[in-house]
């Protein structure tokens, strides 16, 4: 047996959820977040089936992503969110989004030398805090529309809480980028794509769709917000099973795991999988999640290893060693997904996708 779990990926619900995000943007065009290998999904596998429903761009965090992609003959536009690298940005036709001055001379001074011309995005700190101009930021963008081999193709910026219910300052932060788009106009500097919206603000804040939208989350099949019902249109595209290495019988007042933090209270029946924290399944889930065995819900119970998890089957007829365990998925009448795994740990759906997908074997499914 094989350690870890196995990552089920359906592109046919990443289309799906294509199709619903194209539908609350009214048809903008769509730059795809496919990095973290996408969010756990596999970025090759999932960037080809989005080009193949339509999507002109994709956005990675890192050249190192995106070289993966064009090594897989991916020949769409590729987005470089935060490693601006100048010699792979140039090697592998990449659109850097540059945040700083210094990095524009750089590229200009590239493209100068090798008599070629370089299409960016700009990147605008409106209230994220982490990346991009602030200040004068339109009178900083007219200096780098004026450096030799430089193309500005987009302006974009990054919402910090259009996840929340009040809006208040993500409507802030609208503010702020329709004022750099109009300063920008009014030095008659005309510019493609205005961008922002991300998963949040595509479902929630139709003003900041502006001329392309920036999901990442949604495509996957996940709400983004954090105090609102699913949206029942999207489809969680991944599924994570393994199978149960072992079965032991125990009587009552048997400790499990490290730590004696569960002891059995009756005679048991306690499974073993071959999934631990090594595998991305968080220690937090120690005597705190549930698994899928026979279409029931089954306690994790004891402390998560590195490399087992136990569960108790007490009361689980017919199982067997080798039997299907679903840890993010649909069994039978039962369904576990990522926010329920991300509500038991303290965190957010990204995190359990991004944990558990990277590190499981995947196959896909059309």
């Amino acid at each position: 047996m094989n350690r870890g779990a196995v990552a089920e990926i359906d592109l046919g619900a990443i289309s799906n959820n294509l199709k619903v995000i194209k539908n609350l943007s009214m048809n903008n065009p769509v730059i795809a977040v496919v990095k973290a290998d996408a969010y756990g999904h596999g970025a090759i596998d999932v960037s080809r089936r989005l080009v193949n429903d339509g999507v002109e761009y994709l956005a990675v965090a890192f050249t190192e992503e995106a070289k993966e992609l064009r090594n897989a003959g991916i020949n769409s536009s590729i987005l470089v969110l935060f490693d601006p690298d100048i010699n792979d940005i140039f090697t592998y036709n990449l659109i850097p989004v540059i945040s700083d001055k210094k990095t524009a001379t750089a590229l200009s001074k590239e493209a100068e030398k090798n008599n070629l011309s370089i299409s960016v995005h700009i990147k605008i700190d409106t209230g994220m805090g982490r990346l991009g101009f602030t200040g004068d930021a339109a009178n900083e963008i007219s200096e780098i529309a004026n450096l030799k081999g430089i193309t500005i193709d987009g302006i974009m910026s990054h919402f910090s809480e259009a996840d929340l219910l009040d809006a208040s300052f993500a409507r802030m932060q609208i503010e702020k980028f329709n004022s750099i788009k109009t300063a920008l106009l009014n030095v008659g500097l005309s510019v493609r794509l205005f961008h922002m919206a991300n998963s949040a603000a595509v479902m929630t804040l139709p003003e900041s769709h502006f001329d392309a939208v920036r999901p990442g989350i949604m495509l996957y099949g996940y709400s983004p917000m954090q105090q609102s019902a699913k949206t029942p249109e999207l489809i969680p595209a991944m599924t994570v099973k393994t199978k149960i290495l072992v079965l032991r019988r125990l009587p009552s007042g048997t400790p499990i795991s490290y730590g004696r933090t569960f002891i059995t209270r009756r005679d048991s029946l306690i499974g073993v999988i071959p999934v631990g924290y090594a595998d991305g399944f968080s220690r937090r889930f120690s005597n705190n999640a549930e698994m899928l065995v026979r279409g029931k819900r089954v306690p994790v119970v004891g402390r998560v290893c590195m490399d087992l998890t136990m569960l108790d089957l007490t009361g689980i007829e017919q199982v067997e060693e080798g039997d299907e365990v679903v840890i993010i998925g649909r069994q039978g009448n039962e369904s576990i997904d990522a926010a329920e795994l991300a509500f038991r740990a303290d965190t957010i759906p990204y995190e359990i996708l991004t944990s558990l997908g990277n590190m499981a074997k995947r196959v896909y499914n059309n």
